[in-house]
């Protein structure tokens, strides 16, 4: 079914126009030249979603500093956002500034691929990130019985801006890494004569494994 395609790794976000929470909006056109996290919950009122919301907003301003911007959704109605949001700050004191869209015909979700068929009419918990082209460079989906983990998305967007800039590549755990800590990886030489060149200029371990500090 073409309509529950998955946009995929490499493609443009599909062109959308939504109703959110602060206005009508048009994705990727209203984020040109930012990065922005599209992320959909299963709904509105329950408990591990509102973790979820609460933990996107205490670090929305550095979001904001990697030139990020944060838009949810699900398909609830709008009236049932703004609500939802007014509880939060109503009860647990916090104010969430990013917009999220009202999908309540699920048109945006079947095109996305966001409803799974063995939970419903509600969303899953999926992430796209998107670059400021509007390309989508990493998808992530959660199951509904585990919260996401926020701090992981705010190394994603570092980790892809330091590879775009430097054409490097990011190693597991960065900036922990187990084996070079928070140095980066030189990506492999293609022939015999870079690889020799390689051992020379950089730190390796062979001359398909060799890093260097930022």
């Amino acid at each position: 079914m073409d309509e529950l395609r998955i946009p995929l790794i490499g493609e443009k976000f599909p062109e959308l126009e939504v109703q959110t929470t602060h206005g009508p909006k048009k994705l990727p056109q209203d984020f040109s030249g930012k990065w922005f996290i599209f992320f959909s919950h299963p709904a509105d009122f329950t408990p591990v979603c509102t973790t979820e919301f609460v933990a996107f907003q205490k670090r929305y301003d550095e979001f904001k500093k990697l030139n990020c911007e944060l838009i949810g959704l699900s398909i609830d109605q709008v009236f049932s956002h703004i609500k939802w949001v007014e509880w939060i700050r109503d009860n647990l004191k916090v104010d969430i500034k990013f917009p999220i869209i009202a999908d309540d015909t699920g048109n945006v979700s079947k095109k996305l691929g966001l409803i799974h068929p063995g939970k419903g009419t509600n969303t899953v918990r999926a992430v796209f990130i998107v670059d400021p082209d509007g390309i989508i460079r990493a998808i992530l989906y959660y199951p509904q019985e585990l919260g996401r983990n926020m701090d992981e998305f705010l190394r994603m967007i570092k980790g892809f801006q330091i590879s775009d800039e430097n054409g490097v590549a990011i190693p597991a755990n960065w900036p922990n890494n187990e084996i070079i800590g928070d140095e980066v990886i030189i990506p492999p030489a293609s022939d015999e004569k870079t690889a020799k060149e390689r051992m020379k200029q950089y730190d390796c371990f062979d001359w398909w494994l060799c890093h260097k500090k930022l």
